[in-house]
């Protein structure tokens, strides 16, 4: 993740399989569940998000 302040953009690497949060001009990769399965959820207050979990599941 490459990021220039100036122009306020960032770069990511589209070949990752990943979430993003941006907040405040912040870029923030959100976790992934440590085994691959489960999800993610954020929370927002006031139109920002402000918090997340993350859930993981396992495969039988």
């Amino acid at each position: 993740m490459k990021v220039d302040i100036e122009k306020m953009t960032a770069e990511i690497d589209l070949m990752k399989n990943a979430t993003y949060i941006v907040k405040d001009g912040q870029l923030k990769l959100v976790p992934t569940p440590p085994d691959g399965y489960g999800k993610q959820v954020i929370y927002w207050q006031g139109g920002k998000p402000c918090h997340g979990s993350l859930e993981q599941t396992f495969k039988i």
